[in-house]
């Protein structure tokens, strides 16, 4: 089993496992059409499917067994800001997918950008992965200019691959792999102002 220790900090967030005590901040985003317009299948949760969405999540503490997903709470002294989830698609391949949720609210400051980093930081050192990928709608441009600052490259444009609101819909592609996020991560702390 691979669990962080909690809570993991980052200079302005704590993440940690969503609780039950999280619905309202949870459902504070959920709800809203700007939000889940890039979520397939996806539309703007009531309350309850907020609660059972809160309630699965909770489960996702630590990463057990090929599959499963590590879902974290970016918390702020304002409460839950989003979440960043850790899912491991191969444990042969040492392989995770990144995703990330994050009000609106709380967007522009980089706070998405600080909670996937620590994630990925776990992933890297402590699961010992060799390779993380993200994906998004091609017209999510906000999400793929994330996975970008993260140190992402974008390895494929799927033309048409997925249906998406009854359309069919493009997919990006981005990944890093652990040699280059080390040596991203060692050039952005030796950089200077």
């Amino acid at each position: 089993m691979f669990q962080p220790i909690y809570p993991m900090r980052t200079p302005r967030l704590a993440l940690r496992p969503i609780t039950v005590g999280d619905l309202d901040d949870v459902h504070a985003w959920q709800s809203r059409p700007d939000v889940v317009q890039w979520m397939a299948g996806a539309e703007p949760r009531t309350r309850e499917q907020s609660r059972a969405s809160v309630l699965a999540m909770a489960n996702e503490d630590a990463l057990r067994a090929e599959g499963d997903c590590l879902t974290l709470a970016a918390t702020t002294e304002a409460g839950v800001v989003g979440t960043v989830e850790l899912v491991w698609r191969s444990q042969q391949d040492r392989t995770a997918e990144l995703g990330y949720v994050f009000h609106p609210d709380h967007g522009g400051r980089g706070l998405a950008t600080e909670a996937a980093t620590a994630l990925l930081d776990w992933g890297f050192d402590r699961l010992g992965l060799h390779r993380v990928y993200a994906r998004c709608h091609s017209g999510n441009t906000a999400s793929a200019r994330l996975m970008t600052r993260l140190g992402m490259r974008q390895e494929a444009h799927h033309v048409e691959s997925y249906l998406f609101r009854g359309a069919w819909a493009d997919q990006l592609v981005f990944a890093v792999l652990a040699q280059e996020w080390r040596a991203g991560q060692q050039q952005a702390g030796t950089a200077g102002p």
